[in-house]
């Protein structure tokens, strides 16, 4: 069953005390930047977090499990790491149930108090027990990514849940995988994908910069619940960075970003020519696992490049944070719609006498295919690559290949 309307959410965002965030990740900035993104729904981040929870009640209330700065809504959600160092994403149904989970998990975290996303030693099958009996939603966060997500050290959510790996609720994709990298992995095909953005500023080229479709009758926890259990409405979309603009979507050195096949890799030992170490990367580590072909049904996939990065690309900027760039993204924002309008439906002659010739040029060739992205590695973004001659390389793949 599903309804006709479509919530815009990021469900996994970090506030201004958790380590190198932003302090202007706030709630008054977040509500203003989110609603010019065309979000409709936020998940509040590290709410474990005392300070950052003493925030969180200074909003006002709608439900008891949704919290309003304007327009703009949010549910309690929080990331955990593991002993193993995996990382976990909650969704948290009251203020009483985050203050229940945050005294368990006290007594096994030295930074729970000063970190937003708290380091806890207990085992991911621990976690997901006390995650159930405090009513949360949870499931693995940004799973392929090599250091923190589940598949670095583990093969298989029964390896890292134990008897709870069929009680997951979700998987977040992370920025460098998309869905149809979760497809090939048969354990996963009954799981809801997310794709958020993991934001550390406000910035809109970072927060938002994924985020989900979703049809539900209402935002409230229990929506999602029903959403996630397959009893009630459904995710339309998932929108997110092309795999490849992730910073480790293939094999590359850690240190010179010198990008590996997996063969050499292998053949090195893991070890680049300059010293550093081959971090080995998510489309590898997916050819490794798969099993499978993506299921017939699944949410489309939308590969989106953050507006500002291709409006710096268009002015000559190497940096998509300059004055110059902020404000011809406002300019646009302002006269076409968000992020998805500008880019995929606004008028290409609106978009030039608003922001000029060269950007409208550029997101009409971001409509035909003819921006490559040169694909990131060991811990480096991918980044565009304006290809007038529209012929692909041997090792680029065009946006609208997703």
């Amino acid at each position: 069953m599903s309804t006709d309307k479509v919530i815009n959410t990021d469900l996994h965002i970090h506030g201004k005390y958790s380590n190198g965030v932003s302090e202007k990740m706030e709630f008054k900035v977040l509500s203003r930047q989110s609603e010019k993104k065309g979000i409709d729904l936020l998940g509040t981040g590290d709410c474990l977090n005392p300070r950052w929870r003493k925030d969180i009640e200074k909003l006002e209330r709608e439900k008891e499990s949704v919290f309003v700065h304007g327009d703009m809504r949010f549910v309690l959600s929080g990331e955990v790491e593991t002993r193993d160092r995996v990382h976990h994403l909650l969704v948290f149904p009251s203020l009483s149930k985050v203050e229940e989970l945050y005294e368990r998990l006290k007594r096994f975290s030295s930074d729970i108090d000063s970190n937003g996303r708290p380091r806890v030693h207990v085992s991911g099958e621990e976690l997901a027990l006390m995650a159930k009996e405090s009513g949360c939603l949870f499931g693995p966060a940004h799973a392929f990514t090599p250091y923190t997500g589940l598949y670095g050290p583990h093969d298989s959510l029964s390896s890292a849940y134990g008897e709870f790996s069929d009680r997951v609720d979700f998987l977040e994709l992370g920025l460098s995988a998309d869905s149809s990298y979760a497809g090939r992995i048969s354990e996963l095909h009954d799981l809801t994908y997310l794709s958020n953005s993991d934001a550390h500023s406000p910035s809109p080229y970072r927060l938002a910069r994924e985020f989900n479709s979703l049809r539900i009758d209402e935002i409230s926890f229990e929506e999602l619940r029903y959403l996630f259990e397959g009893k009630r409405g459904e995710v339309s979309r998932n929108v997110g960075l092309p795999p490849e603009e992730g910073k480790y979507n293939e094999s590359a050195c850690n240190r010179c970003y010198t990008h590996y096949s997996f063969e050499d890799a292998v053949s090195r030992k893991w070890k680049c020519g300059c010293g550093g170490s081959i971090k080995k990367g998510v489309k590898d580590r997916v050819n490794e696992l798969a099993d499978s072909v993506p299921p017939e049904k699944m949410p489309p996939y939308l590969a989106v490049i953050p507006l500002q990065e291709i409006i710096a690309k268009a002015v000559g900027h190497s940096s998509p944070n300059t004055k110059k760039v902020s404000a011809l993204w406002k300019d646009l924002i302002q006269e076409c719609g968000d992020e998805v309008q500008v880019l995929m439906e606004a008028g290409l002659d609106k978009i030039k006498s608003t922001a000029g010739d060269e950007i409208a040029e550029l997101i009409e060739d971001f409509r035909k295919e003819n921006i490559d992205i040169e694909p990131g590695g060991g811990g480096k973004y991918g980044k565009i690559v304006y290809n007038q001659s529209g012929q692909k390389s041997n090792n680029q793949r065009s946006l609208m290949d997703f």
